[in-house]
């Protein structure tokens, strides 16, 4: 099998390089030649003591990886791919806290805990709450008489609404939980001159908020997922800490990664009017799935080998980094036909944006599928005619597929 054609020093994390585009041709490439790849680093250019990580990027390779958590571990090094250079390697230990970096079997414990606040029973007693927001916010950007920010205006609404309804965050306190969030993940986006310590302070802060709610909640419960999680610790709920993490997560897993996929999805649909044209007549109950496998949010996650392993033909030694290229898995021609149409009837969809199986699949998959139906629906209902102003501005990041800001316009 010939090497792929790259060029030397092709990094995948490259944090300009998403800032940019999402490497999609590259991916191509990588999955024809050498679906599993080592990628080479500067010593220390990810935060981490080594020079580089292997490449997954086969859709069924991403999903072995994923289902296997005792040979390739979340914990050992995080599932974040990329830090920047100089952070403290105690800094990176301690996310170990959060869920998506730990491993069975205290991943195990922690999560059915906190999955009582994603049975389908509470996502129902969101909805009408949630759809209630969805016009009221779409109704407040079509009142605008030029250009506006989507993302700003629209896409980050929502997401924002449903986990502080989810955990009973007053209104006048969401925009922090915004404002924490933002700063936690754009260390690598000069826009925001976040520094990691600002990074740190604010996920000290949000972690603190929720802590106190913990307190609260314990001394009065309230019909809330809040205190079903935490009123009674000796009987299998979180301790103050656990649950301080499990909101960080929210924050960014649940905020973050949802507002992307609305931003992309609209950007999907004005790029392809065709597509809107379908939409705004059908409805297709499949069209939330494919925005996330077109949108991809969380580009790559990354896991550390436990033991010798072999993958792809490649032997990955215990302690490399593996890299799993959630995008590239979501594009692979043997799994979806012409993946790189937006086809919002596609059915089966069995892309990877929500994970790839295993013990970290995302917990609140139902909830953001929820999400992104409300708010299209809504969109397609106050604003048909929504047309795009000027290209997407893309966050610079190691890892997250995002968009900053898009504007449109209903003029």
């Amino acid at each position: 099998m010939p090497c792929p054609a790259l060029p030397d020093g092709f990094d995948l994390t490259d944090p300009d390089l998403l800032h940019r585009r999402v490497p999609l041709p590259e991916f191509a490439e990588l999955r024809r030649a050498e679906p599993v790849r080592w990628i080479e680093q500067p010593h220390g250019v990810a935060g981490f003591a080594d020079d580089g990580y292997w490449a997954v990027t086969r859709h069924a390779d991403v999903k072995y990886v994923s289902t296997h958590p005792e040979l390739f571990s979340s914990w050992l090094n995080t599932a974040i791919i990329r830090f920047t250079e100089h952070i403290p390697r105690d800094a990176i230990d301690a996310q170990r806290l959060i869920l998506l970096n730990m491993d069975p079997p205290e991943h195990t414990r922690v999560r059915q805990i906190v999955q009582r606040g994603f049975t389908p029973r509470s996502i129902r007693a969101l909805e009408d709450r949630l759809r209630a927001r969805a016009l009221a916010i779409t109704d407040a950007a079509r009142a605008h008489s030029g250009p506006f920010d989507f993302v700003t205006e629209v896409a980050c609404e929502l997401p924002l609404q449903a986990i502080a309804e989810l955990i009973g965050i007053p209104q006048d306190d969401r925009a922090k939980i915004f404002d924490w969030s933002n700063k936690m993940i754009s260390y690598d986006d000069p826009e925001y001159a976040i520094t990691e310590e600002v990074g740190a302070e604010s996920a000290t802060e949000l972690i603190a908020y929720a802590m106190n709610m913990a307190a609260d909640r314990k001394q009065c419960p309230a019909a809330d997922i809040v205190s079903t999680l935490v009123a009674a610790e000796d009987e299998g709920n979180l301790n103050s800490d656990e649950f301080g993490f499990f909101v960080l997560m929210l924050a960014v897993a649940g905020n973050e990664t949802t507002r992307n996929a609305i931003t992309h999805g609209m950007h999907a649909f004005l790029t392809h009017p065709e597509a809107w044209d379908l939409y705004k007549r059908e409805r297709p109950s499949t069209t939330a799935e494919e925005i996330v496998r077109w949108a991809t949010p969380v580009n790559s996650f990354q896991r550390t080998a436990t033991q010798d392993t072999e993958l792809g033909g490649k032997l990955i030694r215990k302690g490399d980094r593996v890299g799993v290229f959630y995008a590239s898995a979501n594009h692979d021609p043997e799994v979806f036909t012409d993946p790189g149409t937006f086809d919002i009837t596609r059915d089966p969809n069995p892309h990877l944006g929500f994970g790839g199986g295993g013990p970290h699949y995302c917990l609140g998959k139902s909830l953001a599928v929820l999400e992104i139906d409300l708010i299209f629906n809504a969109i397609a209902d106050a604003m048909p005619g929504l047309r795009l102003v000027g290209d997407p501005d893309r966050l610079r990041s190691a890892w997250i597929n995002g968009v900053k800001h898009l504007r449109v316009t209903t003029a």
